[in-house]
């Protein structure tokens, strides 16, 4: 059984490290600085990692010291353990500062909860204001984000947003003529933030953070910030700052994380069958026509009520981890997403 465990962990390595993108990580000093929050962002002593903390005064952030226009943003996050309900961790771009009324914005969101329940992550995409048309959607995650760091990134460029979770891309949105002006395209900052979100973040804000479990940290490391640096321009000036980006999107755009292979959709397409909970293309109740980049099915819409959840997909304690024959812990990674949740 012992050599059984060995060759599983052995082949799963494998296949994480030929998963792994060709990214240069950087410094905290290289690419962000302090937001808000005070003493609660602890950059560790070699600058290659950054805590934000969460406690009854104030949460905390930190954003990139450069606008991008378009790019490849990532970062490793540990999220906190315990009773994390109201909790909000987010790592995002935005131009909210700049354009108040008609600003872009990418989110990764996790969202915390009561104890022994899982962690939820949202993904969202704003463009040009479009917050009444919030193109959310919300996952289960396949291993336990509080036991160590995975990546979590974000691909911008001129056509397509990627959403990746370890390397393994988990949602795609292709750029369409009929999405308008809702396809972010401004230049936006990359923000890191922790903050109590008891009015939404965990059963609709029905239960409420309880910094008896304070402090919460979040743990951020190998920070990527791969993009042409711009300032945040209006919309007039967008054809000179393209013009100054292209050689820098051509190779964002050639770049391994951009090509989606058919093992990269096979992947995807598994994620999204056995961890989406929600997703706003089946959101019949919110909206009376379908968005214009969803690619829906009559067969996949049968897996969804007319509120956009999913009739299959359920959280579920954490405490009732399976194991595997013997005693064995079992091995779960995302490129095994029935693994133990």
């Amino acid at each position: 059984m012992a050599r059984v465990l060995f060759l599983s962990l052995f082949l799963l390595s494998i296949s994480v490290s030929s998963r792994a993108f060709h990214v240069e990580t950087i410094s905290f000093d290289e690419g962000y600085k302090h937001l808000f929050g005070e003493d609660n962002l602890v950059v560790s002593a070699d600058r290659k990692r950054a805590n934000l903390v969460l406690n009854r005064y104030t949460g905390s952030g930190f954003i990139s010291s450069d606008y991008y226009m378009h790019g490849y943003f990532s970062a490793s996050i540990k999220l906190p353990k315990e009773n994390t309900a109201g909790v909000v961790v987010a790592f995002y771009l935005s131009n909210g500062d700049v354009f108040e009324k008609n600003h872009d914005e990418l989110d990764w969101e996790f969202l915390g909860n009561k104890k022994g329940k899982e962690w939820r992550v949202q993904t969202n995409i704003y463009g040009n204001g479009s917050t009444m048309r919030g193109r959310e959607e919300r996952y289960l995650l396949p291993f336990d984000p509080t036991e160590a760091a995975h990546r979590y990134s974000i691909l911008w460029t001129p056509n397509v947003i990627i959403f990746y979770i370890d390397d393994i891309p988990i949602r795609e949105v292709i750029r369409t003529e009929a999405m308008g002006s809702d396809f972010p395209s401004k230049p936006m900052a990359v923000y890191a933030t922790i903050w109590d979100g008891s009015a939404w973040a965990t059963d609709g804000g029905k239960v409420k953070i309880n910094y008896k479990y304070s402090p919460f940290i979040a743990e951020f490391s190998e920070l990527v910030l791969k993009g042409c640096t711009s300032a945040p321009i209006q919309q007039s000036q967008m054809s000179v700052d393209l013009d100054r980006c292209a050689s820098t999107e051509l190779e964002l755009m050639t770049a391994d994380f951009a090509v989606m292979t058919p093992k990269m959709r096979s992947d995807m397409r598994r994620f999204r069958e056995k961890k989406m909970t929600y997703t706003v293309c089946y959101d019949a109740v919110r909206y009376q026509s379908v968005f214009p980049e969803c690619d829906n099915t009559p067969e996949e819409q049968e897996k969804f009520w007319q509120w956009g959840e999913s009739k299959t997909v359920k959280a579920r304690n954490r405490s009732s981890k399976r194991r595997s024959p013997r005693g064995q812990p079992a091995v779960a990674s995302l490129y095994n997403v029935q693994a133990v949740v």
